[in-house]
């Protein structure tokens, strides 16, 4: 018996999509060999938000293997926009950049937000134990800044959210959320593509 005498309503929530992937070991496959070409050709990579990873240039989406990606990420990415109610009708979902970072041991990723962008993504490739989390920090600055002890975390008091990776994890979310990751403590490398969705009006 339920003896609330209040009703809770959730006023802008910050939704993040996760989805297991089905049949994603081929595709893993596929796409390993495509980064691992990429960080032999440019084994310096580029400096964003990696602390002793490797982050690969943008990819060329018309590449066969990022291409087999997104189909096999699609239906999800359909999910969510619907669950956002963004009349595709009148607005063109466009990827609009895809990269990838490598974790070697003690590796990591600063909190940071992606901008100018609407949805982002974290897909795992590899993911040993203990590689590190990703994590979401709350965007809202007040009860970031100011908040009473808590007896226990819930999904109201809490200001950060853990999701541990997996092969063939998708995680989508809002690109103004910080999130960062967490250092590898694993001797195994930790590989994440993410990518930008960004929508344009017809």
């Amino acid at each position: 018996m339920n003896n609330r005498i209040t009703e809770q309503k959730l006023f802008f929530s910050t939704p993040v999509w996760v989805n297991q992937i089905k049949d994603y070991k081929e595709t893993n496959e596929k796409i390993f060999q495509f980064i691992k070409k990429l960080q032999n050709e440019d084994p310096d990579g580029i400096h964003k938000s990696n602390i002793s990873g490797w982050h690969s240039p943008n990819f060329t989406l018309t590449d066969r293997e990022p291409k087999e990606l997104v189909n096999l990420i699609a239906p999800s990415l359909q999910e969510a926009i619907t669950d956002m109610g963004w009349d595709i009708a009148k607005q063109q979902v466009k990827i609009s950049e895809m990269w990838s970072i490598i974790n070697k041991l003690h590796a990591s990723n600063a909190s940071h937000i992606h901008g100018n962008s609407f949805l982002s993504a974290a897909y795992y490739v590899r993911a040993p134990i203990n590689c590190g989390n990703i994590q979401f920090h709350d965007p809202r600055s007040a009860p970031v800044y100011h908040h009473p002890i808590i007896d226990k975390p819930n999904n109201l008091n809490s200001n950060t959210v853990a999701i541990t990776p997996k092969e063939g994890l998708l995680v989508l979310f809002p690109s103004y959320i910080n999130h960062s990751v967490g250092s590898n403590s694993s001797n195994e490398e930790r590989i994440v593509i993410s990518f930008n969705v960004t929508l344009k009006r017809s």
